[in-house]
């Protein structure tokens, strides 16, 4: 199985290498979605053996782990944007690309990977239809995903000019208070409809909403508060708006990553 992984890695690898430019760079965006790409996998990796995955579970979880963003440099090249709405679902088309290529043809669990890539970033999973397999994979992609974008918009945050060039966060206006549809619907445990998002606090509450009802395993929540993703945030967004709705979303998510179970607020 490992050796299996490996020659998709290879495959994988030689995709993206597609996209680099004449001096053998990537365009920095897309570097963006590399480096991603390989902290969902080690998120995943980590997901798989604390939980105790079994052997099939956890090579197929982290499969699709790798092939979850496969459409994201496609997407930048045409659109020039990651923003869905203003160009194509990225899941969609990593999940066409993934399987036009044959990559996993010969994958016993290739139908399990595939739905896992297709629905990492739906509001929801069809999960009273899916198999056993095909659930282990897609929640655990879901997860990774989730933890690694939590490192991105830190390091985003952190290290690049993002009041002027806010391309990784959909070019949102940068201070304006949160949407209060979407604030209502974070306290109510309901999907957000992205369509809804209007500014960064937005974009910055919903991950927090993640926190709060988005993460699987504890494994994953765990990872959440180890790595202080919730302070950081509170005192970001804090420097975007004086809304109230701030420190009342991240009390609920503080409850709840300090609570044994995922549901007790």
């Amino acid at each position: 199985m490992a050796d299996r992984l490996q020659v998709l890695s290879g495959k994988y690898r030689a995709y993206v290498d597609a996209y680099r430019e004449a001096d053998g760079k990537l365009p920095d965006m897309m570097q963006l979605k590399l480096v991603h790409t390989m902290g969902v996998v080690a998120a995943a990796k980590r997901i798989a053996r604390e939980e105790g995955f079994d052997p099939v579970a956890a090579v197929a979880a982290e499969a699709a782990a790798l092939l979850h963003d496969t459409g994201r440099y496609e997407q930048l090249k045409r659109y020039n944007t990651f923003r869905d709405s203003d160009s194509v679902d990225h899941a969609v088309f990593s999940h066409d690309i993934v399987k036009e290529r044959g990559w996993l043809d010969d994958w016993p669990e290739r139908d399990a990977i595939l739905t896992a890539v297709l629905v990492h970033n739906r509001r929801e999973i069809p999960s009273a239809t899916m198999d056993e397999l095909t659930l282990t994979c897609s929640r655990t992609v879901r997860d990774a995903d989730k933890l690694d974008i939590f490192r991105v918009l830190e390091d985003q945050i952190a290290n690049h000019d993002w009041r002027h060039d806010s391309r990784a966060f959909w070019n949102l206006a940068t201070e304006a208070p949160p949407n209060p549809v979407v604030v209502n619907c974070i306290k109510e445990g309901k999907p957000v409809d992205y369509q809804d998002i209007s500014c960064l606090s937005d974009f910055v509450l919903i991950q927090v909403g993640w926190m709060i009802s988005g993460l699987e395993y504890e494994t994953s929540r765990r990872m959440c508060a180890e790595r202080g993703h919730l302070k950081f945030r509170r005192e970001f967004m804090h420097q975007l708006t004086d809304s109230s709705a701030i420190d009342e979303i991240c009390d609920i998510a503080d409850r709840v990553l300090s609570s044994p179970r995922s549901g007790d607020l």
